[in-house]
């Protein structure tokens, strides 16, 4: 039988070209005209044969989820579909807020755990802690849930309620909490801190997200006040990025009103546009250092690339991501909603950073290669390059984890004895420090959890003895056990030998649960390596000058 074009579909087409039209977009040429109705019809009617005369029921959403996702897979890595319960992500990446109770979970040892809560909202205000484990959400047991699963369960309408049951180590019984559903603000700046010995201000950016301009501002006033101010680290590390209106803002707020800091290029000519800093500096005189790393995107290097581009900023730790692309969030029906890349962006330089070449449309993304970077020239004649990410000024690694640290984050280790650490120790000072007493508390606890790993020298020991014996070495055995006591001696001389560093790490995590997430990143700052490598530059005039200053 002859299919009839269903008349709903051309009619909604039309009307999709129409409002493109008058809305000032890009329409398509005729042989686009064609190819769109042409294999939109295509499309409508393979979906309708399978969902009505399939021989086995199908469910028409996974069907058409399918199919969308092989759609968007052959186009860039950032063109995403999000349907009705994956739009509360998109409020928490454009305004950073989301109707829920505030709790920031994750999984630990395979249970559903409360990372953090949001300070100021439902689950922060009656009493819910980091560490407590999330047995039940409203009647419905948390084994085998996902954390997808668990953002619906625990988001919703606000002023709806969700009673949610924990274990909490040291109480006797699990602990009920009937928590509200509320707008929850997330915090940007999640701590700022000005160093009394150096007067160097630091501000700790988590996200772009609506109010970031405004918050750093206030941070950077507030250290201002002080009459101290000496230079300032920004700290854009393992921030992922979010509005460019908000980067543009707090780029503008360290260089010359009127100075481009991005434009964009697109396809449609609405996506050719420039941003200028239209508001005077907040300050142009004080040194400044970026810290980013391999996280660090999008957002965070439009700031960090401005500020290099202009020499403005020294840059420190390791080259970003290179996410050179934009994004705008489109509504679609039903509640959903296309987050679709419309352009790329170009820093002041010219230069664009982005790192993936996506364009062979066929679902493989490969990094482009450095045979076809180019150089740019910064504003003093510095020479950067396009096509990696910001590289930095100054190059820092993270520092030598060992294996001993890499077990016990494996574990969550720090985590979970900070928890046993507050249902047992009423309160702490903000200067705690990690003693002896508290080392060796921490380390009989991991006695307690049977806590083991296995070093390369251990396995390499185990090769070599098996190796000797297959060769039929006499004293194989002897020399074997010989080498692994002595592999033995060394790894545990490591919990003595690494001390200082665990030592803060359990600070950190330990301060957390008395004192929340500011206190944690103050702690962390005090053995960063970044952080120390800005401390010193902002420090050393000269130095700063010469690194922004072209050979």
């Amino acid at each position: 039988m002859k299919r009839v074009p269903h008349p709903i579909r051309h009619a909604s087409l039309a009307v999709l070209l129409v409002a493109c039209f008058f809305a000032g977009f890009w329409m398509p040429r005729d042989d686009d005209f064609f190819a769109l109705r042409k294999n939109f019809q295509i499309f409508g009617a393979l979906y309708e044969e399978l969902v009505t005369g399939y021989v086995d029921p199908v469910n028409p959403e996974t069907l058409m989820r399918t199919g969308i996702d092989a759609m968007l897979l052959q186009l860039d890595p950032y063109t995403n579909f999000y349907d009705e319960a994956d739009n509360a992500d998109i409020d928490i990446i454009t305004r950073g807020r989301y109707a829920g109770v505030g709790l920031n979970v994750g999984i630990r040892n395979d249970k559903i755990t409360v990372v953090s809560p949001v300070e100021g909202a439902s689950g922060y205000l009656q009493g819910v802690r980091a560490g407590d484990i999330i047995l039940r959400i409203g009647g419905t047991s948390t084994v085998g849930l996902t954390l997808a699963d668990l953002r619906v369960l625990l988001r919703g309408e606000p002023g709806t309620a969700v009673e949610i049951t924990v274990e909490r180590e040291g109480a006797p019984a699990p602990i009920d909490f009937l928590l509200t559903r509320e707008e929850v603000q997330l915090k940007n700046v999640s701590h700022h801190q000005l160093d009394p010995e150096t007067g160097i201000g630091y501000v700790k950016l988590e996200r772009f997200a609506r109010e970031a301009s405004e918050e750093v501002r206030a941070a950077i006033k507030t250290m201002q006040e002080t009459g101290q101010l000496a230079g300032i680290v920004l700290d854009l590390r393992d921030n992922p990025g979010g509005l460019l209106e908000e980067a543009v803002e707090i780029t503008q707020q360290f260089v010359p009103q009127g100075k481009e800091i991005v434009s964009t290029r697109g396809r449609l000519p609405q996506t050719e546009r420039s941003y200028t800093g239209k508001m005077p500096p907040l300050t142009l005189d004080l040194p400044l250092a970026v810290l980013v790393n391999d996280v660090s995107a999008s957002a965070s290097e439009i700031v960090a690339g401005a500020l290099q581009d202009y020499d403005r900023a020294v840059i420190v730790g390791q080259t970003t991501f290179g996410k050179g692309l934009v994004q705008i969030v489109k509504p679609l029906p039903f509640n959903t909603s296309l987050k679709i890349t419309t352009s790329q962006y170009f820093i002041p330089s010219g230069r664009s950073i982005q790192a993936i070449d996506y364009r062979s449309h066929d679902g493989n993304f490969a990094t482009i290669p450095d045979s076809l970077r180019r150089a740019f020239t910064t504003a003093g004649g510095r020479t950067v390059m396009d096509g990696h990410g910001i590289e930095p000024d100054l190059h820092v690694s993270r520092g030598e984890v060992s294996e001993l640290e890499a077990a016990l984050q494996r574990r969550a280790a720090f985590f979970f004895f900070a928890n046993h650490f507050a249902a047992t120790t009423p309160a702490i000072p903000k200067d705690f420090e990690v003693d002896m007493a508290v080392y060796s508390a921490f380390k009989t606890w991991l006695t307690q959890q049977q806590f083991e790993y296995k070093t390369a020298a251990e396995y390499s020991a185990d090769e070599l003895a098996a190796s000797l014996t297959a060769i039929g070495y006499e004293d194989a055995g002897d020399e074997a056990a010989a080498l692994q006591k002595a592999v033995q001696a060394e790894k545990a001389a490591d919990f003595d030998r690494h001390r200082p560093r665990l030592a803060e790490l359990l600070r950190a995590e330990i301060l957390a649960r008395y004192y929340g997430d500011s206190a944690q990143v103050e702690a962390s700052l005090v053995e960063d390596p970044h952080y120390r490598e800005a401390l010193r530059i902002l420090g050393d005039r000269a130095a700063y000058n010469q690194l922004l200053t072209a050979p």
